[in-house]
């Protein structure tokens, strides 16, 4: 009997390890995971960092960051975060054609099951659509937000 019982308890042990999962808030924190960059001029690429932190303390490792189409371009770090320490994932976005635009950036940490959801969104507006809305209401494209000119 006491077999079956230590066979049990270790059973439900590994089982219970097995069944345990890293989770990506458990690793890293991100400042925002959704930036609305408002009107944006066509033609004219702009950036946004999504800036993050490794809360563990052991190295954090970015194996991958892509982007949901060809027109958003995902820059991440290369190098293992070290523990405690910040860094950022810099996603550019083209503005090629014009209207509304939501796109997702998928980020796979090393060592955690479910990926990292980045979103960006915003409104491309033509360049004559865009100098209107400038004159009406003044520059009121974000700060955070990076455009190329």
């Amino acid at each position: 009997m006491k077999k079956l019982l230590l066979f049990v308890a270790a059973a439900f042990a590994i089982s219970s390890a097995v069944t345990a999962q890293t989770k990506a808030e458990d690793v890293v924190k991100f400042n925002e995971l959704k930036y609305d960059f408002g009107k944006i001029k066509q033609g004219v690429p702009t950036t946004f960092d999504f800036e993050f932190k490794n809360i563990t303390d052991k190295p954090l490792v970015i194996e991958n960051a892509s982007a949901s189409c060809g027109c958003t371009t995902p820059k991440w770090p290369q190098a293992p975060v070290m523990a405690g320490k910040k860094e950022k994932i810099n996603v550019g976005y083209n503005a090629a054609s014009a209207g509304a635009f939501s796109k997702t950036i998928t980020v796979k940490l090393a060592g955690v099951d479910a990926p990292v959801t980045l979103t960006i969104t915003g409104d491309v507006l033509t360049a004559e659509a865009y100098d209107a809305y400038v004159k009406e209401n003044g520059s009121k494209q974000k700060s955070k937000g990076k455009s190329g000119k």
